[in-house]
């Protein structure tokens, strides 16, 4: 059975990390590779060379000074040691090798140097690699003392290490800046066509112009087509239902003028009654053909919107319990839209329902307000049925007995217009809640 493992929970989630990680990435093991290789072929060797060298020299330099400890004979090979073989040599009477290790920054000098003295010296022996920057301290222990031994850096290690090392973090840094320069201006302009799609969605006007790589413009060219195309869309279909809506209450205001001359009776209220039920179908009609993109979205308090529609219902006869809804809702959206989904949803409710409560709540990606009513309800299979225009469910919530089924379409609309939607549920008040949903613009 194979083991599946899954990358997408530790990769970065945006366009830009993941492009800069896709290019850094191999600079990096390629960076790390080429270093290893160069440490383990050639300065490694190098620098073993050289510590063997240097190692069987202070050995030699050490036997001699056993083998002749007269001041003359100590003085003729300290000179000889310093002019020759770049040593400077000194005897400590009476010291000791220090029992504590120093350990260099980069392990592979401490570990080339002990091996090559352990290969040439017979006899104790402690060295310093990291407290000089020109030399590395070798003590060796000989009867008597110790022999301490400085020795040029150069002699011991290969000094192309630490240009190898310069130039493999200059070329990483300056690979890393043109790669983040670059992708950025990469990166912005489909950062710019995201947001324009973003606001598009909620209903606010959009200015882009195409930049970018031949694949960011064909996008950017191609949301601009789409946008011209739906706004041209709502227009026609707002002009074909007003020019019928036009139409339609030519001869429906003829037909007023003559019942109004006729003498009443039954049958004449009950065609004024048609014909006023009528307009109303027109005016309904309309609204969901203008649909909500004619408005320009505006910076207001979404809370005192939301208070002036209730206290228009409430003069009409609804109660409503409003102690749920913030004090303030900062937001950008198009009022008359929302009133009018507002007053649909409150409309709704206070026809199938006696209790009615207005509440709002926010996450971190958008604003919601409820809209919940104590009446009979709607199975959760005919939610989305509910929702469709002209749509009535007889035995349920959704008969609009004074229209045509438009109340919870149109709302959707303009929830919809706005880059939200409108979803239904249970309510706790035991009947439905109407919730709309408000997408929260970067900002707000």
């Amino acid at each position: 059975m194979g083991i599946h493992i899954s990358l997408s929970r530790w990769a970065p989630r945006g366009l830009f990390a993941r492009s800069l990680l896709i290019i850094v990435l191999p600079v990096a093991l390629m960076q790390i590779v080429v270093t290893y290789v160069f440490f383990d072929l050639h300065w490694e060797s190098v620098s073993r060379r050289l510590s063997e060298a240097a190692a069987a020299d202070i050995a030699h330099v050490s036997d001699l000074y056993v083998a002749d400890t007269s001041p003359a004979a100590v003085a003729a090979l300290s000179r000889q040691a310093r002019e020759r073989l770049r040593l400077s040599v000194r005897f400590w009477d009476g010291a000791r090798l220090p029992e504590a290790a120093r350990s260099a920054a980069i392990p592979a000098f401490d570990r080339t140097l002990q091996r090559a003295l352990e290969g040439s010296l017979d006899r104790p022996f402690w060295f310093d690699t990291s407290q000089y920057e020109e030399y590395v301290d070798v003590r060796v222990a000989v009867p008597g003392g110790v022999l301490r031994f400085l020795v040029f850096r150069d002699r011991v290690f290969a000094s192309t290490g630490v240009i190898f090392f310069l130039w493999v973090i200059g070329a990483t840094v300056l690979l890393a800046t043109v790669s983040v320069l670059f992708i950025r201006n990469q990166v912005r302009p489909m950062e710019r066509l995201a947001d324009a799609a973003e606001r598009f969605g909620r209903g606010e006007s959009v200015a882009l112009r195409p930049a970018g790589s031949a694949e960011v413009r064909r996008a950017a060219s191609a949301f601009l087509h789409m946008r011209a195309r739906i706004q041209r869309h709502i227009e026609q279909r707002t002009n074909l239902l007003a020019s019928v809506s036009h139409d339609l209450r030519t001869p429906l205001t003829r037909l007023k003028l003559e019942l109004a001359m006729l003498p009443p009776d039954a049958d004449l209220a009950a065609a004024k009654a048609d014909i006023a039920q009528m307009e109303r179908m027109l005016d309904e009609y309309l609204a969901f053909a203008r649909g909500q993109w004619s408005e320009e979205p505006e910076e207001l308090d979404l809370a005192e919107l939301v208070r002036g529609v209730i206290n228009d219902a409430r003069r009409s006869g609804a109660v409503i319990d409003d102690g749920g809804l913030a004090v303030s809702l900062p937001a950008t959206v198009r009022p008359g839209a929302l009133q009018r989904c507002l007053a649909n949803l409150i409309e709704n409710a206070a026809g199938f329902g006696t209790r009615i409560a207005v509440s709002s709540t926010r996450d971190a990606d958008a604003m919601w307000l409820h809209v919940d009513d104590d009446g009979p309800g709607l199975a959760p299979e005919l939610y989305a049925e509910a929702m469709k225009p002209f749509t009535r469910l007889d035995p349920a919530r959704n008969q609009n007995r004074k229209g045509v089924g438009l109340g919870l379409a149109t709302a959707r609309d303009a929830a919809r217009s706005h880059g939200g939607d409108l979803i239904l549920s249970a309510s706790p008040l035991g009947g439905l809640r109407a919730s709309v949903r408000l997408p929260v613009a970067r900002g707000e």
